[in-house]
């Protein structure tokens, strides 16, 4: 009798072996899972840098103002007829820059 449940012991765990460790076995099957949910975050990310990408690019073949805009902060250009003024601040190396639309006056020589 011994040898007989050994023997299906044994066959047990041989039937159990692929289930467990082989090559489509659970363990595989969940490091799979936790694979695709990385995947799907990173494509989400993606997916929202992309379409913020292309708004921008929509803004920009659309009107001016955005490329106004950009020009304005990143360059640092002015308009024709626009007095560029810069204020620095007493604490640390804070600056503040502000456009107005006034035409400049008279220039004092």
């Amino acid at each position: 009798m011994r040898v007989v449940t050994y023997i299906l012991l044994a066959l047990l765990l041989l039937l159990q072996y692929p289930l467990w460790l082989g090559k489509g076995s659970w363990l595989k099957v969940w490091d799979m899972g936790k694979q695709v949910e990385a995947q799907k975050q990173t494509n989400e990310q993606t997916q929202k840098r992309n379409a913020a990408l292309d708004a921008e690019v929509r803004d920009l073949k659309r009107g001016t103002d955005a490329i106004e805009e950009r020009a304005r902060s990143e360059l640092g250009m002015v308009k024709q007829g626009e007095v560029f003024f810069q204020v620095v601040g007493g604490e640390g190396a804070a600056t503040a820059s502000g456009v107005s639309s006034a035409a400049p006056g008279p220039n004092p020589k």
